[in-house]
């Protein structure tokens, strides 16, 4: 390509300014803007041809209509946008008019060259934008799930500031029972708190099966720290409602939509969230994260550790019940789905090995006994075989009736890496 040839035949279809002409030959001399570009092979064409020079004023462009000139208004307009907002990425997008792009087709065309050739117009306007937006916020452009995105509209005139989503990450611990994970809305009422005209008797109109949860203890405080706009928990899978979060504690993830906020002290709201929950519900390890993080904690197979205290239907022997840990520690448990789920789980059959498993009797009826198990065994029917459905179980190891009365949760790790990944988090 001789882009001189392609810069003569570019200025023989009318007025075209620096940048629309050198967007035609874009991929030469890395370091140049396309409005350098375009003023060198206009000033090489009038040496070349000893013709006078003679500048074409922006406005006048039939490719652009006067665009190009507009990359620092767009720039400022984006900023204003996004005025109170704590950012430290963006990103720019825009949608140029329709004829804007068939003049640029046409040009391509009539300078000989593919439709493929050069650069498009909203690239440049991309660019050029976002150099400027930079410049004036101190941010940088990221082309992975930037803090802000901007769509800038030509046609409409519209600038659209997008706000996206910031991520905390911890473990929590659940120090009292008969708290969800997340909020249980009443199946009766489907979370109204009404029943026609009366209070839903279900959950006596509060919408709610349960007062509190770890989601409540949490959330609201993050997304008040951050001045979002909503919040969203999300938990490495969740203990049942009963059943006490202890040890090294559970992960998860809140994600803040919209936040104006996103350099927060991780420590003071740490200590902001323990005080909230007042002993019911307790957080560590907070830090700043990446949207990644969010399926790390969701889709990250992970292994629990389990201690649960057993009641019996009549006496065991300590070497029977000792005889029976073993047999199940190394088992490959087939679990069809429990009675007590089968409400709101497929019904099929599930395979999950037990890692350790031991036993501390108490006495000829109670033992408590803990379980290293994969992700997804059902402990409580692991223990009672649930009617046959659990196959080994410890009760019918050992031929007595057995009921979980206390079921706590001592660890989630992941099965074969740490949740915790340095590349997910952020200062």
């Amino acid at each position: 390509m001789d882009v001189l040839e392609v810069a003569a035949r570019a200025t023989e279809t009318g007025p075209v300014c620096d940048p629309c002409l050198g967007r035609l030959v874009a991929d030469r001399s890395f370091g140049l803007t396309n409005d350098e570009r375009g003023s060198a092979l206009r000033v090489t064409l009038a040496l070349r041809d000893d013709e006078d020079h003679e500048p074409v004023d922006t406005a006048d462009c039939w490719v652009c209509e006067g665009r190009c000139a507009e990359f620092d208004e767009w720039a400022e307009r984006a900023a204003e946008a996004v005025e109170g907002i704590e950012f430290a990425t963006y990103n720019v997008g825009t949608r140029p008019p329709p004829l804007i792009e068939e003049n640029e087709a046409l040009l391509r065309a009539d300078a000989g060259l593919d439709e493929e050739a050069g650069e498009p117009f909203k690239s440049e306007f991309n660019r050029e934008v976002g150099k400027r937006f930079g410049r004036l916020t101190g941010a940088e452009v990221s082309f992975d799930r930037p803090d802000v995105q901007f769509t800038i509209d030509l046609a409409e005139d519209e600038v659209d500031a997008k706000v996206n989503s910031t991520f905390v990450y911890g473990r929590y611990r659940k120090l009292e029972r008969d708290i969800p994970q997340t909020e249980w809305p009443c199946r009766e009422c489907k979370g109204s708190g009404r029943q026609g005209a009366d209070p839903c008797d279900h959950c006596g109109g509060s919408g709610y099966l349960y007062d509190d949860s770890v989601e409540e203890y949490t959330a609201p405080i993050v997304e008040d720290v951050m001045d979002g706009t909503e919040a969203t928990f999300h938990g490495a899978g969740r203990e049942d409602v009963d059943a006490l979060m202890l040890g090294t504690g559970r992960p998860f993830v809140i994600e803040i939509e919209e936040p104006r906020r996103r350099r927060v002290d991780v420590e003071r709201l740490e200590a902001d969230i323990n005080a909230f929950a007042g002993g019911a519900v307790e957080v560590e390890g907070l830090r700043l994260a990446s949207y990644d993080m969010v399926e790390r904690v969701k889709e990250l197979e992970a292994a629990k550790r389990y201690r649960a205290r057993v009641e019996f239907d009549a006496d065991v022997d300590a070497d029977a019940l000792a005889a029976a840990v073993d047999e199940l520690e190394g088992a490959t448990v087939e679990q069809y789905t429990p009675n007590r789920v089968d409400h709101r789980r497929a019904s099929l059959t599930r395979e999950r090995d037990v890692y350790e498993a031991t036993a501390e009797p108490e006495d000829p009826r109670h033992a408590t006994v803990e379980i290293h198990g994969a992700g997804g065994l059902y402990i409580k029917e692991l223990i009672s075989g649930d009617e046959g459905r659990t196959e080994p179980s410890l009760a019918g190891l050992l031929g007595v009736g057995a009921t979980v009365t206390a079921l706590d949760v001592v660890a989630v790790e992941g099965e074969d890496k740490p949740f915790e990944r340095e590349e997910f988090f952020r200062d």
